[in-house]
């Protein structure tokens, strides 16, 4: 779904498009001294923006497979991770060598040692003095959890107990598996950067201030109540076009 501020770039474009018509329309009568908004100046300005416009919605595509196969990649390593901490205790390790994977796992799955502190709790140890913070839990980026599953391999394969019969759960096995996710995360940051330089780009031609559609649309609004007056029919034309700037 589409954020607000994505699907409020069409509208702009669209309006300023239906604005260059009621200009045209005026002919000789529009003839700002201001060059920015000459006529010829808006048709570069509505020109330029559908090219960059263009030029996001070519790079969406990759991106947004990218993000997909990700997560498609992603989606068993919780519940495969949950069945290598039992493989793991299901042998003769040490104690500590379990807490190590599970605190790894934990780190993967997002999950806490101990469960999180309701409000009403914190209160109530704040009036007896004692301050409670809790660090964040989640470390779910896809960059921290590769880095803990990469940690929580290697630990496997330091474990000559850790020798299970299932395929998936052998260290080569979870070896391969942890360089396809670590192929598709990098394939995704690969397919955000040209995305999200079209992205830098439209904007700056939308909303950079003087020089981007909405500013200039504001002057033309501004020209045309000094050419015919706030209450003409052709400022009311062009002043019931919206133009607005992402928050």
């Amino acid at each position: 779904m589409a954020s607000k501020s994505e699907s409020g770039h069409p509208i702009n474009v669209a309006n300023f498009d239906e604005m260059i018509s009621y200009v045209t329309g005026y002919g000789t009568i529009y003839n700002p001294s201001k060059s920015s908004i000459k006529l010829i100046a808006l048709q570069t300005i509505a020109t330029n923006v559908k090219t960059a416009t263009t030029a996001v919605n070519s790079a969406l595509p990759a991106y947004s497979n990218a993000v997909s196969a990700r997560e498609v990649g992603f989606d068993p390593l919780s519940k495969l991770t949950t069945r290598i901490i039992n493989a793991l205790k299901a042998t003769d390790t040490t104690t500590q060598v379990d807490d190590s994977a599970v605190t790894l796992a934990r780190k993967i799955q997002g999950t806490r040692a101990k469960a999180k502190k309701t409000e009403a709790e914190k209160t109530a140890l704040a009036t007896e003095g004692t301050v409670v913070t809790e660090n964040s839990s989640s470390q779910m980026s896809y960059d921290n959890r590769l880095e803990s599953f990469d940690k929580l391999i290697k630990l496997l394969a330091s474990v000559a107990l850790y020798a299970p019969n299932e395929a998936d759960l052998k260290v080569a096995a979870l070896t391969t598996y942890y360089n396809d996710l670590k192929a598709k995360n990098a394939a995704v940051i690969a397919a955000s950067v040209p995305l999200s330089n079209a992205r830098i780009f439209r904007n700056d031609i939308l909303y950079k201030t003087n020089t981007g559609l909405v500013d200039i649309a504001f002057d033309v609004k501004v020209y045309v109540k000094s050419v015919f007056g706030a209450t003409s029919p052709q400022y009311k034309q062009i002043s019931k076009l919206k133009f607005t700037k992402p928050r």
